[in-house]
């Protein structure tokens, strides 16, 4: 067996789908497919138990999976042991971002990083927390930059920093008028929030239970933006007149082309706000890449 292998049956595994797997892995299905065959026949074993609509492991094939898993965790703390023992500042470094954090701090912080370590070149990926997990646990990215509460066992965490909550809003609207905003202001409006899987989407509803649909909710009553999208399509939406959304205050002062139709106004305290933080294998050996990288974040303009 190959860690090509292990690592096919894992994103499988996670997939429960041929093309998706073999997507994520760069290949084509068939090559995926016939790989996942010839370990099973290299094992004697049913790894997978395929249907016609999905693939998922069997009792055996989950224990199987799991220490494939592990050997690939392993394997990538060799790689880090490797890159280690080289100057820990010129290697290239992998980070990931959450969709609501990655578009307003990197464009501060990779000046900032320039500053301190201008031979370690930065690879950047934005995705979803449970994306993030997951590629930080197999060695795909080295660090990553989410919102707290994030626990994942082996990966430490670090708070970064924290940023209040704002309404945005059209200027003629009637909430502009106000100095601050209680959450249940916000149930007479439409309010646009972001699909299902975003994090802040949840920080939202949990400070606002109210604009949580219910079957009493009329028709309309919460639009949420397509699974998938952006603060900024919510701010261009909102610009458009389709109601009012809560932001991020780095979203807020983030550029647009539409700024003058729009203002933002504080929660009435105590103020919604996530904590930023910062979160790495226990295992990475490149302890001053973190600490440039940490630092780095601290000195952006939208940290203070």
């Amino acid at each position: 067996m190959t860690l090509t292998e292990l690592r096919y049956i894992v994103t499988l595994a996670q997939e429960q789908h041929f093309g998706r797997a073999a997507e994520r892995c760069f290949v084509s299905q068939p090559t995926l497919s016939i790989a996942v065959k010839k370990l099973e026949e290299e094992l004697d074993v049913a790894i997978f138990e395929r249907s016609k609509t999905r693939v998922y492991p069997t009792p055996l094939g989950e224990k199987i999976v799991q220490q494939a898993q592990k050997v690939l965790e392993q394997a990538s703390a060799i790689k880090d042991i490797v890159s280690a023992g080289k100057d820990q500042l010129t290697s290239p470094m992998a980070i990931g971002a959450i969709f609501t954090i990655g578009p307003y701090l990197l464009p501060h912080l990779i000046p900032e990083l320039q500053k301190r370590a201008k031979d370690m070149p930065l690879y950047v990926e934005e995705s979803f927390t449970g994306t993030l997990r997951r590629r930080i646990r197999q060695g795909d990215l080295d660090a990553i930059v989410v919102a707290l509460p994030f626990n994942e066992a082996d990966v430490v965490t670090q708070p970064l920093y924290e940023e209040e909550f704002v309404v945005m809003m059209e200027k003629s609207h009637p909430l502009a008028e106000r100095a601050a905003i209680s959450p249940d202001a916000l149930n007479e409006y439409n309010v646009l929030l972001l699909g299902e899987g975003h994090c802040f989407r949840d920080q939202v509803l949990e400070y606002c239970p109210n604009l949580k649909p219910s079957l009493d909710d009329q028709p309309g009553k919460l639009r949420t933006a397509a699974e998938g999208s952006s603060l900024e399509t919510l701010k261009y939406m909102v610009a458009s007149g389709l109601g009012i959304t809560v932001l991020p205050a780095s979203a807020a002062t983030a550029g647009l082309g539409a700024a003058d139709m729009l203002v933002t106004r504080p929660f009435t305290h105590p103020a919604p706000k996530r904590t930023v933080a910062l979160a790495w294998r226990a295992s990475f050996p490149r302890l001053k890449a973190i600490d440039v990288l940490r630092d780095s974040i601290s000195s952006c303009s939208i940290v203070h």
